[in-house]
């Protein structure tokens, strides 16, 4: 797997990539207030949004990959973010406790089938009151990918065996090219 993601980025193929934060996940960071919180993204890739929070000053910001490529792009950009922050390894093994996890593009990048396993784990990384918040392609399941997609049913339904108050909005703030294809869900530490 980890070779896969590496070729990808090494190649170029990121067609997923916009080379910025997207605006939704930008006026959600824009509203938090609380510059203590332990965030995490998982599958972070070239990792945006992390360069993001980390600019307004939000400095427990941790980044996960499975590639490195992606990871040594965002300490170009951004040369004082924290190496003990940047966690280069197979997210189903990170260990950590984690106020706020970002979801931007990497729960449609695994195999449907790992799913249950991805939102198990997110819950296990939510501290008490965590919170799970981010995008979704909203577009048929397919079996081929990435992206795989999902609707939201789909998504109410898998979400809610791990998480309590879950809702999903159509993005009013899309990029062009995925206006109408992006749902933004939110979602609590169940127990």
């Amino acid at each position: 797997m980890k070779k896969y993601w590496e070729d990808r980025y090494n190649n170029q193929l990121t067609g997923w990539d916009i080379g910025h934060v997207s605006s939704p996940i930008e006026a959600y960071i824009d509203q938090l207030l609380d510059k203590s919180l332990h965030i995490l993204i998982p599958g972070a890739g070239f990792a945006y949004e992390a360069e993001y929070f980390y600019n307004k000053g939000f400095n427990n910001v941790h980044v996960v990959d499975i590639a490195q490529s992606p990871l040594a792009r965002l300490k170009d950009r951004c040369p004082d973010f924290p190496d003990s922050n940047m966690h280069c390894e197979d997210f189903f093994l990170h260990q950590g406790q984690y106020d706020l996890i970002i979801e931007q593009t990497f729960f449609c990048a695994i195999d449907p089938s790992t799913r249950e396993k991805y939102l198990y784990h997110i819950e296990e990384l939510l501290s008490e009151n965590g919170k799970f918040v981010g995008l979704l392609f909203d577009m048929p399941l397919t079996e081929e990918g990435p992206p795989f997609g999902g609707e939201r049913t789909y998504y109410q339904e898998l979400f809610s065996k791990y998480f309590k108050n879950v809702s999903f909005e159509r993005c009013y703030n899309s990029i062009k090219p995925r206006v109408g294809n992006e749902l933004w869900f939110s979602a609590h530490k169940k127990y």
